[in-house]
């Protein structure tokens, strides 16, 4: 196995009063994120900026994540926007050697790319079933994969998951979502046995309903907004800058011995 000195586990301070915001810090760091041109996607890429990370973003289509490479750039990062069909295994790993050469390594991964299609399930078509599973599953194991075997090589490296309360829970008219991100969940363990002793750590981030494009036909709704509120015990939607911290702590020093996790950000939704 080889490390990169610059991130042996050694050297951090062994008292943790004295750590700081080192647990924190993403200098030096280049995070890829799928998805990556709006709604979650977006909010991760600017809390990895601003945590120090130079940022990758990718998306079927170069126009948001253009805008969100130029807007990190603002912030004084290095950034660089890649297209790529997460569905497509030439695409993906095209994508992850690109960002290779143009970064000179990759050091975190987050697998945010999806989407849903909200019918019952003697309504939904199977076709509308498997494009679902393979944006938020297939797309997890390609990029995953493509990651894991730069991380695996160089000896470290963090993949963050995007799951969903959907791993713990179920609604009507989400099959195909639900499934899937129940699926990440055992990918997501998975992929940390198989590489924990190559220094990768991978991880699950599941949040809640928070207020984004992919949300919108759901808080558009009075009665089922309602229902989301009155189901969570702090009695409102998330907002995408709450999973800003969680994000940065699954990328750093912090979580450097967790790994096969799920980290739930639900309001306590979950709880019941």
């Amino acid at each position: 196995m080889t490390t990169n000195s610059s991130f042996d586990h050694p050297a951090l301070p062994e008292r943790p009063e004295l750590l700081g915001t080192q647990l924190f810090d993403l200098t030096g760091r280049v995070a890829l994120i799928t998805g990556g041109g709006r709604g979650l996607g977006e909010t991760f890429a600017y809390a990895l900026a601003a945590a120090g990370a130079d940022i990758v973003v990718s998306s079927r289509s170069s126009g948001e994540i253009d805008a969100v490479a130029a807007e990190v750039r603002a912030m004084g990062r290095r950034a660089e926007a890649i297209t790529c069909d997460i569905t497509d295994e030439a695409s993906v790993e095209a994508m992850v050697t690109e960002a290779v050469a143009r970064m000179g390594h990759l050091d975190i991964l987050v697998n945010n790319a999806g989407m849903n299609i909200r019918k019952p399930i003697l309504e939904i078509t199977l076709e509308e079933w498997q494009r679902v599973l393979d944006t938020n599953l297939k797309g997890y194991f390609l990029a995953g994969r493509a990651a894991g075997r730069v991380m695996v090589a160089q000896g470290h490296g963090k993949v963050i998951n995007i799951g969903s309360i959907f791993v713990n829970t179920a609604l009507p008219a989400q099959g195909p979502y639900a499934s899937s991100k129940g699926a990440i969940m055992q990918l997501t363990r998975v992929m940390a046995l198989e590489w924990a002793k190559n220094g990768v750590q991978v991880n699950l981030l599941s949040p809640t309903y928070f207020e984004t494009a992919m949300t919108r036909p759901v808080y558009s709704d009075p009665t089922r907004k309602a229902f989301i509120e009155e189901r969570t015990p702090m009695g409102r939607w998330g907002q995408p800058h709450e999973l800003a911290g969680s994000l940065v702590f699954l990328a750093g020093h912090g979580s450097d011995f967790m790994t096969g996790q799920e980290l739930l950000i639900d309001g306590g939704y979950t709880a019941w």
